[in-house]
């Protein structure tokens, strides 16, 4: 087991955004999250991540806990967090921003995990010395991955990284996920095209209103009844 959660509540003062979640996620596998906005996804994985608390429970991480380990120390244990609406370094390089992903690692590799994320997104070793708020969509969120990669982590969480772009752009984001996964990273990922993200989902779990309301296969949620009418349009 690589990361297990149990009977998360987190709370956004009197608001409870997170309610007794719990699930999996077993090493190699891509487990995916898919519910409406809302419905307290976002809030996991920050919990997961260490930039917010539970009430109860816990989070372990290659069976260690980590519900109270600082954030910058859970991404030196293995976690990097790609968060909602990328939150790259605007007035920074892309070279810059990869530079900052970087900070946990050995200085004597940035050179070699530079261009390994170049080999991965060949469309930002084209742009390494523009400033990183000029790109576009597409090219932000491949620099948000790229960035996180360059810490070698265990486990990636991708947090609606199909969010804002444009169909092709959607396809090639997919794509990229399962080169990562092929390669041996174990992925979480947040999504709200959930037909996307079952389609290359080991398991998945279904969040409402901060509960999870159902589990299963991606194939399985993907040929639900009740997936099918909330999320894939019937």
């Amino acid at each position: 087991m690589m990361l297990r959660a149990t009977d998360l509540n987190v709370y956004y003062g009197p608001i409870h955004a997170v309610k007794g979640v719990s699930f999996e996620v077993n090493e190699g596998e891509i487990v995916t999250l898919i519910g409406a906005n809302g419905a307290g996804k976002s809030t996991t994985l920050k919990t997961i991540s260490g930039l917010m608390r539970s009430k109860t429970g816990s989070v372990e991480f290659m069976d260690k806990s980590i519900s109270a380990t600082a954030p910058h120390k859970i991404v030196q244990l293995g976690i990097a967090h790609v968060p909602e609406g990328r939150r790259i370094f605007t007035s920074m390089t892309v070279e810059e921003n990869l530079d900052m992903g970087a900070y946990t690692a050995p200085p004597a590799d940035l050179d070699a995990d530079k261009e390994r994320v170049f080999e991965q997104f060949p469309r930002l070793k084209e742009r390494r010395r523009q400033i990183a708020g000029t790109l576009s969509g597409g090219e932000q969120q491949m620099l948000a991955m790229g960035r996180a990669l360059m810490s070698h982590p265990k486990l990636l969480m991708l947090d609606e990284p199909s969010m804002g772009l444009a169909p092709i752009l959607v396809e090639q984001v997919f794509d990229i996920i399962r080169k990562l996964h092929e390669a041996g990273t174990t992925i979480l990922l947040v999504e709200q095209n959930a037909e996307m993200a079952l389609s290359i989902a080991d398991r998945a779990y279904v969040m409402e209103t901060g509960s999870i309301t159902l589990s299963g296969t991606g194939k399985e949620l993907a040929q639900s009844e009740s997936v099918r009418q909330a999320y894939l349009g019937g």
